[in-house]
């Protein structure tokens, strides 16, 4: 018998949902640092390594830290929870979201993503591109 499928059920949120506080690349020492879009008066952006700290345009802002390259194009996350909604949908054999008719957001992040992410052949590759991602921020 074979095993149950991984399920996800699409949460209809949007990318914009993640990006109030962003995994950058400090531009003082090129390593992890925080860059929060919603502070008052002005975005922050905070590196632990250097200390580096300061406020910069709400419009502009650092190369993400969760971004790498893949032979089928950029997979890229602002944050661990936006990496992990990646992953769960990702990894799943089963996807399901809402029927068209119940209200609410219909063009969510996961629906927005390219083919070539939602295309079971290239679910390994992605999988591991995440998992590297992912590493990159737990082991420093």
């Amino acid at each position: 018998m074979s095993p149950a499928p991984v399920r996800f059920h699409d949460p209809g949120r949007a990318a914009s949902d993640f990006s109030g506080s962003v995994l950058v690349r400090c531009p003082r020492c090129d390593r992890i640092a925080h860059f929060e879009r919603w502070t008052q008066p002005e975005a922050r952006l905070v590196c632990r390594s250097c200390g580096l700290s300061r406020t910069s345009n709400r419009c502009s802002r650092p190369t993400l830290w969760l971004r790498t390259e893949t032979r089928h194009g950029v997979v890229w996350a602002y944050n661990l929870e936006h990496l992990d909604l990646l992953r769960r949908f990702v990894a799943a054999s089963l996807r399901e979201r809402d029927p068209w008719y119940e209200h609410g957001r219909k063009m969510t992040y996961v629906a927005r993503l390219p083919a070539w992410i939602k295309s079971a052949k290239n679910r390994d590759e992605v999988l591991r591109a995440i998992d590297r991602m992912r590493a990159s921020v737990t082991a420093g």
